[in-house]
């Protein structure tokens, strides 16, 4: 293997013409200069510098080198060079975000106006996120994911937290439960839809989840009439039916508008939803850009508490003079109308 290093050697002595100047320039000795000048004669095979009267004149091997020399060493320090702050207005790029469901239907809006905005030439594409596979972003195929960091997340891959996010309940507008203090009891009592992205054949069902231990707890259990792949399946099913979802409350924000949605009578841990990607990414500027305007999108906003105009003022919704206050996993509800005060969670 050559010597890649003697290039800005033979650059320097060519420019300069002199041993003792092409030294200082390089701050070595000149016979530091004059060993590495036998060096690249030997590599070469030329003199490269020869002497004419008191000084030193280059070879026609030398002299033909000269330009390329110069040429290679300007490259490689180009190379090695920290990348250059990226031009948004001139960025023409295509991003792939596998992305957990209620994500585009919540913040796409937001992340799409906020990257048009600086950088017109930027296109995002949006996929499906059916599983925890880490395989799309080791491959390239995809450039930024969000979902709950597991077990089964590549170790190496990088993260960086989004927003914490809680389950809630949600049923139509005029279901019985809309009326009345929530409790467990009253929750398991109703038929409810599950939400499981496990596919059949990939070992067994996991149809439990924290609430239902939780519930278990009391004694509880709720009563499970169907399982379906999605949120938002579920959640059409809730318009549709009387049964009772549990899901995310920031996750499936503009997903419930219109229906109604309480905080569930069990106390459910919290999770973080974040973005991942792959450490090749980790330096690159666009890539960079791209994932503050994904943290920007998804700042704000840590309790929704309840979701849709229809929630506050509908058929079966609660007297307008109604107190939210979001906080933790629970909340307090009071309503000053009929003095009935009760604490979730």
């Amino acid at each position: 293997m050559p010597d890649f290093n003697l290039l800005v050697t033979l650059d320097v002595l060519l420019a300069e013409g002199n041993v003792t100047r092409a030294a200082r320039r390089l701050r070595l000795s000149p016979s530091a200069m004059s060993r590495a000048l036998a060096r690249l004669r030997d590599a070469t095979g030329d003199p490269i510098l020869v002497r004419a009267g008191r000084g030193l004149v280059p070879t026609p091997r030398a002299v033909e080198m000269r330009g390329r020399v110069s040429q290679l060493v300007q490259d490689g320090a180009a190379v090695l060079r920290p990348a250059e702050e990226i031009n948004l207005g001139e960025l023409v790029q295509t991003f792939t975000l596998r992305t957990s469901e209620g994500f585009v239907e919540n913040f796409g809006p937001k992340l799409i106006a906020g990257v048009g905005a600086q950088a017109p030439g930027v296109r995002l594409r949006f996929l499906q996120k059916a599983d925890k596979d880490s395989g799309p972003l080791r491959g390239g195929v995809v450039d930024l994911e969000t979902g709950v960091v597991g077990q089964g997340t590549a170790p190496e891959l990088r993260t960086q937290a989004l927003f914490r996010d809680r389950f809630v309940g949600v049923v139509r507008m005029g279901h019985t439960l809309c009326e009345g203090e929530m409790s467990a009891l009253r929750y398991t009592e109703g038929v409810h839809v599950s939400v499981s992205r496990q596919s059949p054949g990939r070992g067994p069902m996991e149809e439990e989840g924290p609430i239902d231990y939780a519930l278990k707890e009391l004694g509880l259990e709720r009563q499970i009439a169907t399982i379906v792949g999605g949120f938002s399946m579920a959640l059409a099913l809730v318009r549709a039916t009387d049964l009772i979802a549990s899901v995310p409350e920031r996750h499936t924000g503009n997903l419930r508008a219109g229906l109604w949605s309480f905080a569930l009578p069990v106390a459910t841990p919290e999770f973080t939803v974040s973005m991942l990607w792959h450490p090749r990414m980790d330096a690159d500027g666009a890539h960079r850009w791209l994932r503050g305007c994904v943290l920007e999108a998804c700042a704000g906003g840590d309790s929704l508490c309840w979701a849709g105009e229809g929630a506050r003022r509908g058929p079966g919704g609660p007297p307008p003079d109604r107190v939210c206050w979001g906080g933790g996993v629970g909340f307090t509800l009071r309503f000053p109308a009929s003095g009935l005060r009760g604490r979730f969670g």
